[in-house]
């Protein structure tokens, strides 16, 4: 007898077939991505690696929902999102997944909690209790207790990294998408910061995907893919 599937064990993301060309039509069109196949399962910590200019950014921007593929099918969460429109694509972004930039990008005239409350705030137009609690233990265990009033100028660019990591997890995304998200950091900070990535996801039942060059971090995670020259290996 057919029994479901675990959810910890569902497909969060699939990816089939994924191509991403610019300029395309035009003489001088180049293609990046070159049919990425791609499974997450929910709960799976995953690492992405590859050199410089391998596409690795054009495709957590594409699963981001950040551009679209030139061709190929994107799943996430059971959902196709070629048969979805704007509207719901932009919802389905903010409340399911979360993204950990390379740069920070917060917002200068807010503070780091405020920073880390903002999607909440844009879902909803205003902060919850539960959110504000949320996004001070965020802040907290990001090793930034005292700092929560602090303005970006007022934080080292570290620190600012891990405002944008709060950020990140503070809708409890089920898709963990992060570029590169301990680059700023020393290497105890990274550890850690590393570390409670890899407890939110698994408390979480999150798939993360996350871009590192480092071998160490990359080592600790379920399972490495690599990018070189548009295409994945170990997917």
């Amino acid at each position: 007898m057919a029994t479901d599937t675990p959810p910890e064990r569902a497909a969060m993301l699939r990816l089939t077939g994924i191509r991403k060309s610019y300029h395309a039509g035009t003489p001088v069109e180049t293609e990046v991505l070159h049919g990425i196949d791609l499974s997450l399962r929910a709960g799976e910590f995953v690492a992405l690696k590859g050199p410089s200019g391998s596409g690795k950014s054009t495709l957590l921007n594409i699963i981001g929902l950040l551009e679209p593929a030139t061709a190929g099918t994107l799943e996430i969460g059971g959902h196709a999102l070629q048969s979805l429109d704007d509207e719901v694509v932009t919802a389905l972004r903010g409340s399911t997944i979360g993204f950990v930039f390379q740069f920070h990008h917060l917002l200068p005239g807010f503070t780091a909690l405020e920073n880390v409350l903002m999607p909440s705030i844009i879902a909803h137009g205003t902060s919850t209790a539960e959110a504000e609690a949320m996004g001070l233990d965020l802040l907290a265990r990001v090793g930034l207790k005292g700092a929560e009033h602090k303005h970006p100028n007022e934080m080292s660019g570290g620190m600012q990294q891990r405002v944008a990591i709060a950020r990140a997890l503070s809708r409890k995304p089920r898709l963990i998408l992060a570029d590169e998200p301990t680059g700023n950091l020393d290497t105890v900070t990274a550890e850690e910061i590393f570390a409670l990535l890899r407890e939110f996801s698994h408390d979480h039942h999150s798939a993360c995907l996350i871009v590192t060059h480092d071998p160490r971090l990359a080592a600790s995670c379920d399972r490495v893919v690599e990018l070189v020259d548009g295409r994945l290996s170990g997917g």
